[in-house]
């Protein structure tokens, strides 16, 4: 499946995501020389409605033109079959950042790809690695990392002062490179924002700048990190809304609200049907469903017991079937020591 490139092909810096296959076989990953050989990694369209990363990345190539890249670049582009139809997925399709090694998902030619991908930039011995992601609800733009490890934390706070920490789900890009170098997931906030491609083109550009990322703490202030306890999803054989519509599960209209702020418990986020009610389901970070430890359904209706942070919470229905309703957060109280 995956095609592999020594050069920027034809059309390529001009073309829309949605006629990338017009170009580009499907997934293809795409090495540029450049003044340090250690390469910086970049992943985008993992998720082929998340365009951002792809038009950052554009507007850097086109910035520099014939002149040479201060580091090595290694470019990949995803879910371009997806990105044609400006879906994260298509329905015969797994999950493009859930099949990376480590991944829960059984063997397929999307998981050999991923594994292909990691064992190629081991060999070319990657600097840095930087997942692009937008997403549907309204949050800020964060980073994500893995690893509780300096180095980690320094490229994250390149991007943004809010970092998650998550270790679940599994098997996605930043996860899997997080043995080879630092490595971080961004989220870049919805797609078509005016903010959204300059920041990730601004950070791109300082990573591909970076002599050597840093080991020492960074400093607490400088950041807030945030750990991801649960992630929340609708039962699959229940029927949801946010429009009030007769349902089993009818959520705010406004619930996307939520996002990045700390909520109190006893707080309203929905009811279920008096008749035929049906509960949440919200997995921890060992794969157990707590999500009677998180919701109270007195009433018919859905409160929160405890004060979480949601993120990612969104109203678009699609992508909460094929991904969850939103991960729920708690502050994290981080020991910045010195690596050993």
């Amino acid at each position: 499946m995956l095609t592999i490139l020594n050069k920027i092909p034809d059309n390529f810096l001009t073309t829309a995501a949605e006629e990338l296959y017009k170009i580009l076989p499907g997934p293809t990953l795409i090495h540029l020389k450049g003044r340090n050989e250690k390469p910086l990694f970049v992943s985008t369209l993992l998720h082929g409605n998340e365009t951002t990363g792809l038009q950052a990345l554009q507007k850097l190539l086109q910035n520099y033109g014939n002149k040479e890249l201060p580091r090595s670049l290694s470019i990949f582009i995803g879910n371009v079959e997806a990105a044609k139809f400006s879906a994260r997925r298509l329905e015969n399709q797994p999950d493009y950042n859930r099949t990376w090694p480590g991944t829960e998902y059984v063997s397929s030619e999307e998981t050999k790809m991923m594994q292909q991908i990691k064992e190629e930039m081991r060999q070319r011995n990657v600097f840095a690695s930087i997942d692009i992601h937008n997403n549907t609800g309204l949050n800020p733009h964060y980073a994500c990392v893995n690893k509780l490890e300096n180095a980690f934390f320094h490229l994250a706070r390149l991007f943004s002062r809010t970092i998650v920490y998550f270790t679940r789900p599994i098997g996605v890009q930043s996860q899997a490179f997080a043995d080879l170098c630092p490595s971080t997931t961004v989220e870049c906030g919805q797609v078509g924002q005016t903010t959204t491609v300059e920041h990730a083109y601004e950070f791109i550009n300082a990573a591909l700048h970076l002599s050597d990322i840093p080991s020492h703490p960074i400093a607490k202030q400088d950041v807030d990190v945030f750990h991801t306890i649960a992630i929340v999803k609708v039962p699959e054989q229940a029927t949801f809304s946010f429009n009030g519509d007769d349902c089993q599960i009818c959520f705010d209209r406004n619930l996307d609200h939520m996002n990045f702020k700390e909520i109190k418990p006893g707080t309203l986020i929905g009811k279920t049907h008096v008749d035929n009610p049906m509960h949440l389901e919200a997995w921890n970070n060992d794969a157990i469903n707590v999500g009677d430890e998180l919701f109270d359904y007195n009433n018919n209706e859905i409160r929160l017991k405890k004060e979480v942070m949601p993120a990612m919470l969104t109203l678009n229905e699609k992508v909460i079937r094929q991904d969850c309703l939103c991960y729920l957060m708690e502050r994290y109280p981080v020991e910045f020591k010195e690596s050993k």
